[in-house]
């Protein structure tokens, strides 16, 4: 693995935990990475499929295939939801305090993290609009602004 996978790999370990950059980018996977006209990293995708945008703010911006690898490797960063908000957060939709069965402490506004079902399932990609105890303690209010989801 070269210097810019290992530097994407750091990245990802600083912005969602220990071990999510070598699940992210690992060796194993047939990766790709795209560049601006300046030489610097953009899109970072595995089997062809977009994990990630390394944006200019030095964080990623997850894509679909980035949330189930990083719900595989055990990291943080989810936001479960219940029935109630599953057809729409699949569709694309905002998840919504109200209906957040479960969020990891260490959420913070304008983090990006998984939106997944109470059964496992990953819903959705997005922007988290509060902290991961608001989201569980509110009722009312955005929790995660969806960038990304199944549909």
């Amino acid at each position: 693995m070269n210097d810019d996978w290992q530097a994407m790999q750091t990245v990802a370990d600083y912005q969602f935990g220990s071990g999510a950059g070598e699940r992210l980018f690992s060796s194993e996977e047939s990766l790709s990475m795209t560049r601006t006209s300046s030489g610097r990293p953009r899109q970072l995708k595995a089997n062809e499929e977009r994990v990630a945008t390394y944006e200019t703010d030095g964080r990623f911006r997850l894509g679909m295939a980035g949330g189930r690898l990083l719900q595989d490797a055990g990291v943080g960063y989810r936001v479960v939801v219940g029935d109630e908000s599953r057809p729409y957060v699949s569709e694309g939709r905002n998840a919504f305090a109200k209906f957040v069965v479960d969020a990891d402490e260490a959420i913070r506004p304008r983090d990006d993290v998984v939106v997944e079902h109470t059964d496992g399932t990953v819903l959705a990609v997005g922007r988290a609009e509060l902290s991961g105890d608001g989201m569980a303690s509110f009722e009312t209010g955005m929790a995660v602004k969806v960038r990304d989801s199944v549909k």
